[in-house]
């Protein structure tokens, strides 16, 4: 499954980089595939690995602020590995044609 989401401190001012920051150490030190861009970190996994670094990445920014918004979305599709890469490279090869 692929898991792309979004966690964001609240009410600790206007910059949240380093606590992001926090977030995306947690899912890098997972050892899932991963891609962070500007407004999301997709994930790639098992359900229960997904949603345990999903929880983890959240636990990290919550100590640095009280109040946590997550966005998320998944795409569960049992049986198919190496998603993460494999729409963007069907993407860019449509895009080639």
């Amino acid at each position: 499954m692929l898991v792309a989401f979004s966690v964001t401190p609240i009410g600790v001012g206007e910059s949240v980089g380093d606590l992001v920051a926090e977030a995306v150490r947690v899912v890098r030190a997972s050892g899932l595939p991963n891609r962070t861009d500007a407004m999301f970190t997709t994930i790639e996994g098992e359900w229960d690995e997904c949603f345990a670094v999903v929880k983890q990445a959240v636990e990290a920014v919550a100590a640095g602020g009280a109040r946590v918004s997550l966005s998320l979305k998944a795409d569960v599709r049992p049986g198919v590995t190496d998603a993460l890469t494999a729409k963007v490279a069907h993407i860019e090869r449509a895009l080639q044609e």
